[in-house]
């Protein structure tokens, strides 16, 4: 299928040719037609297939030009950096037209935000939280929102915005075109899907919480903290392919201290982002990395789905994430518009029972790897070693309520 096989306009196939979109993806050959249809979709793809121009194309194809000054579409999205990328996402592919569109996000005030809605506006990209907010001051009249896309649904609902949502729905016109959007499809997205989408073509790619084919994974048992610290100066010291990598902690504090660890080394450049940052700050970081001013991008999960930089060479899981979708869209950096990329994960004895839970998901083994003989294995200090015996009991107890923990084991 061809770009010119679809039924969009001369602004839109002169954006695409800029754009350097070869051919479309599968993702976009199927949903495209549909929304063009006035179909109600679910879109299910991993991350990289094309998903956003999936949706994005259509939407601009059906609003055409600018008119009044009223929304006509909103795109619902997890976070600030998510709705940043795709609002420059949808500017490039607007490019030829007079479209209007604004972005919205919390974490700096909203005064210049309801000055742009004031200006007229066509399609708003936002977070739940951020729209509610600035509805509620009377600052976006809803009444001509005729289309509603939510992306990375499955994330809206780890994050806990259903009740934003469903408040969300019952300010919206009750006749709109309804489109949701995920990389996997757990049984909490379904239930949110039978609440808005009326008889929806279910649009799958990829079987459930597939990771990309083209992301070589590996991964390494790593005995504890420092040994992690070794591994990991050892990759970025001894391996000259490592030249975009994102490093993937779990907490804010573990994101942190990586990032300190790798600028007194200068392993750099380095940048860390999590939720503590300011907007301002996550954004500049953002943008640096895409343009190759950084090596290194250490990030919590929060920033996992707002990062669409080409060529990442490399991703580091430094801790095992306990929300198992993450591993799939943390990997999915690597390995965008269908280049080669590579996810190398650390795990602790403790970590393992979430690494058997991950292969589950993703219905295939990651290939396990040796440490290199250079690396120095550490010992274990007494109170990681205590931390990890009490997680490993907490884990036995999840899968046997009747475990009763090692100390009982010891005491027979």
């Amino acid at each position: 299928m061809q770009w010119s096989d679809f039924k969009l306009n001369k602004q839109l196939f002169q954006a695409i040719e800029e754009a350097g979109f070869a051919e479309p993806t599968n993702i976009q050959q199927k949903c495209i037609p549909l929304i063009l249809g006035g179909q109600q979709v679910i879109g299910i793809a991993q991350t990289g297939t094309g998903k956003t121009a999936a949706y994005v194309l259509p939407l601009l194809m059906k609003i055409k030009y600018a008119q009044g000054s009223d929304p006509r579409a909103l795109i619902l999205v997890p976070t600030k950096e998510l709705a940043v990328q795709i609002h420059a996402h949808t500017q490039q592919l607007a490019k030829f037209t007079d479209l209007r569109i604004t972005v919205l996000y919390g974490g700096v005030g909203p005064k210049i935000q309801m000055e742009e809605i004031q200006k007229g506006v066509d399609i708003i990209i936002s977070t739940p939280g951020r729209f509610m907010e600035i509805y509620l001051r009377g600052e976006i009249p809803a009444k001509q929102i005729k289309t509603l896309v939510i992306d990375e649904a499955d994330r809206m609902m780890d994050m806990g915005f259903m009740p934003q949502i469903r408040k969300l729905f019952e300010v919206l016109p009750p006749k709109r075109q309804n489109l949701l959007f995920s990389a996997t499809f757990p049984e909490k997205v379904e239930r949110l899907s039978h609440e808005f989408l009326e008889f929806p073509i279910k649009v799958e790619i990829t079987p459930q919480a597939t990771t990309a084919s083209q992301v070589e994974q590996a991964l390494y048992a790593v005995p504890n903290l420092r040994t992690k610290i070794n591994f990991l100066e050892y990759l970025l010291t001894h391996t000259a392919e490592l030249s975009r990598v994102i490093i993937f902690a779990r907490t804010k504090e573990s994101a942190d201290n990586v990032f300190k660890f790798i600028e007194r080394k200068k392993l750099g450049p380095a940048r860390v982002i999590h939720s503590n940052k300011g907007q301002n700050s996550r954004i500049h970081a953002m943008n640096e990395f895409r343009e190759g001013k950084l090596r290194l991008l250490v990030a919590t999960d929060v920033a996992a789905r707002g990062i669409d930089v080409e060529k990442v060479s490399h991703v580091i899981n430094f801790d095992v994430p306990v929300l198992y979708e993450d591993y799939v869209h943390r990997i999915g950096r690597t390995g965008r518009a269908f280049q080669e990329g590579n996810a190398i994960t650390f795990a602790t004895k403790a970590e393992m029972y979430h690494i058997g839970k991950i292969e589950k998901l993703i219905r295939s083994k990651i290939p396990v790897k040796k440490l290199p003989q250079e690396i120095r294995v550490e010992e274990t200090s007494f109170e990681e070693a205590q931390e990890m015996a009490r997680e490993i009991d907490r884990q036995k107890r999840r899968e046997d309520p009747a475990y009763q923990g090692a100390f009982h084991e010891r005491k027979k």
